[in-house]
């Protein structure tokens, strides 16, 4: 926990990354950097798909529609959340030289985004009004 309290200060001030080990060659903290903003277009692909399940949905009931806006925002939420969090993390073990730290995000958003697509299957094959 007190690790991840680090991570969120180091995430306004990227510049103390730097007073961690050496600087790794560019080509890995550029990798990493478009590592983030790959995370980041997803996270914004999720939060437009929450939206648009709201907005474009307003015959499914309103529980389905609600539940699973939210669950597509919230994913989007955690995802950019995730996306600066591993950043960090990634920037700080290429520096001092660690292994890349691992995540159970992707297994975790992957079934997240499974269910929610599931659940939009059945809503168009069953065709649930409200």
């Amino acid at each position: 926990m007190i690790e991840f309290v680090r991570n969120v200060r180091l995430w306004f001030a990227p510049a103390q990354v730097r007073q961690d080990g050496e600087t790794p060659d560019y080509r890995f903290s550029l990798a990493n950097e478009r590592t983030f903003l790959a995370w980041l277009r997803t996270a914004l692909a999720l939060i437009g798909g929450g939206f648009a399940v709201d907005q474009f949905l307003p015959d499914l009931r309103w529980g389905w529609r609600v539940g699973l806006a939210l669950a597509l925002l919230a994913a989007g939420v955690l995802c950019s959340l995730r996306a600066v969090n591993h950043w960090v993390r990634c920037e700080r073990a290429m520096r001092r030289g660690e292994d890349l730290p691992v995540s159970r995000f992707p297994a975790l958003l992957s079934l997240v985004v499974a269910v929610v697509a599931v659940a939009m299957v059945l809503v168009v094959l069953v065709g649930w009004e409200g």
